[in-house]
């Protein structure tokens, strides 16, 4: 009896750990750049589709300030992480040039269709872990796409 206890009480707290972990942010900003990622592939449908606009997916991977916007976009011509409103995108480059205490920047490139793409993810440490606080590409930033095809 004392063993199921201690495998009932451990299968808990693995639960309890998982869902705390996949509440919000990665370990890393790398590891959050690779999960976004992810989702531009091919596959199951989970992880072809773009990355997803529901309230779970924002809370994961976006700041506070950015996860409302995320879920209220609504008629956009294209999709802003992958520029473009189709993918297929090549192996990804990341690279980190400005690291600071709690602020990161990622410049992100690939090949989506035979076209180089190079976005600056700017990601900031919160206390669940690391989170995109906005991304830059040439012309543009997320926040001022979210703003301008908000429901």
């Amino acid at each position: 009896m004392g063993r199921s206890k201690f495998l009932a009480g451990f299968a808990l707290v693995t639960a309890s750990l998982a869902a705390a972990t996949a509440c919000a942010g990665f370990r890393t900003p790398e590891s959050l750049i690779r999960n976004v990622y992810a989702h531009y592939g091919k596959g199951s449908a989970a992880f072809s589709n773009g990355l997803p606009r529901d309230e779970d997916t924002a809370r994961q991977f976006f700041d506070p300030s950015l996860r409302g916007a995320w879920t209220a976009l609504h008629d956009a011509p294209y999709d802003f992480l992958v520029q473009s409103p189709s993918w297929r995108i090549g192996p990804i480059s990341i690279a980190t040039p400005r690291r600071q205490f709690d602020r990161t920047d990622v410049t992100v490139t690939f090949d989506n269709e035979g076209r180089a793409v190079s976005l600056n993810f700017i990601v900031v440490n919160t206390p669940e872990g690391w989170v995109i606080a906005d991304v830059e590409s040439a012309h543009d930033s997320l926040r001022m796409f979210l703003a301008q095809f908000r429901r």
